[in-house]
């Protein structure tokens, strides 16, 4: 498997002390379950489960080069990225409609200055949705569209928005992302962040995220993957 140089990320306004960061986006094509087995990765009531504490393949890439890596990791599946301005994530392979997506996200190093999170709706590298949030306590969600060059932020003013809700540092915050229908939900830690309309999308895999935007390796670890019905 290899990556793919995709389009370039808008600048994050974060508020003061903040300088307005150019993510390059790079992605890895995921390997998908095979339709010919019985598929282990789910259970009575969920249409996806992953604890990433056994032999199970579920389908995530992993890779390890310059800038990125994604693998297993403490029972976890652990992003890193290493070279400020790139994102890097990881797809299990799968084609869902409306789902509600929960995960636990620990920052387990590197500078606040990032951005992790969730992805939904994943058609390929230039189509999908993504719902951010940052280690000094900021979240966004954002789409990337087909013919655009950057991201589109659809949260207000089309920015990074302060939130009290998230865990800063080196923590671990629960991610609740809801995609039904044209609305798109982030929930973090039990609390309602933020609801947006967007009709763009709606199918596709779902997805883990990471990011640091100053020099520093950022380590995410992401644990119990759950997407449900709505």
């Amino acid at each position: 498997m290899g990556y793919l140089p995709g389009r370039a990320l808008r600048g994050l306004a974060r508020g003061l002390g903040w300088i307005a960061a150019l993510l390059i986006l790079m992605t890895l094509a995921a390997c998908a379950a095979p339709a010919d087995e019985p598929d282990a990765c789910d259970a009575p009531g969920i249409l996806f489960t992953d604890d990433f504490s056994g032999d199970l393949d579920c389908g995530w890439a992993t890779y390890n080069r310059g800038g990125g890596a994604a693998g297993m990791e403490n029972a976890a599946m652990q992003l890193s990225a290493s070279q400020a301005g790139q994102i890097w994530w990881t797809n299990p392979g799968r084609d869902f409609d409306d789902v509600v997506i929960a995960a636990e996200a620990r920052q387990v190093a590197g500078p606040n200055n990032n951005a992790y999170g969730l992805i939904c709706r994943y058609q390929n590298e230039e189509n999908f949705y993504v719902f951010l949030i940052s280690g000094d306590g900021y979240y966004a969600v954002g789409k990337y569209q087909s013919g655009g060059e950057t991201i589109t932020y659809l949260t207000e003013n089309g920015q990074f928005q302060p939130s009290d809700a998230i865990n800063v540092g080196v923590a671990s915050n629960e991610l609740r992302v809801s995609c039904i229908g044209s609305e798109l939900s982030l929930e973090v830690n039990g609390i309602p962040l933020v609801t947006v309309t967007d009709p763009t999308f709606v199918t596709g895999d779902i997805g883990l995220a990471a990011s640091t935007l100053e020099a520093g390796a950022t380590i995410i670890e992401f644990d119990n993957v759950q997407v449900t019905a709505p």
